[in-house]
């Protein structure tokens, strides 16, 4: 069993940054961690993955804006978010899992969330 815990969220105006952290516990034994967001009424969609490797992916979206990195160590993951804009207000989530799916149906562990909205 993996927990996975998030912290970070909050408001932010647009233009300005943002870093949440997902603490991992328990089972820490899987290959691909990831955060995704949900909009009211919108589909839950990948934001970054990183591997076991270090190998990381980014969607168009928020390339260039976010980065996903991890300190072992600490088996926190880490989502920076910089030149925040109003379109990126969401639930945002941890996840665990095997593979480094874009997609949400394939994640075996997930965080409670943490709120991020960004006013104009």
């Amino acid at each position: 069993q993996v927990q996975l815990v998030e912290s970070g969220g909050g408001s932010a105006q647009a233009g300005g940054s943002l870093r949440l952290s997902c603490v991992a516990s328990g089972n820490t034994d899987y290959n691909c961690m990831a955060w995704f967001r949900q909009a009211p009424g919108k589909e839950r969609e990948v934001v970054a993955v990183m591997d076991s490797n270090g190998a990381t992916s980014v969607v168009a979206p928020v390339k260039g804006r976010f980065t996903i990195s991890k300190d072992n160590a600490k088996n926190t993951l880490y989502l920076q978010m910089n030149s925040l804009k109003p379109e990126d207000t969401a639930m945002y989530y941890c996840a665990a899992g095997p593979v480094c799916y874009m997609t949400w149906h394939n994640y075996d562990y997930w965080g409670q969330g943490t709120q991020v909205t960004v006013s104009s």
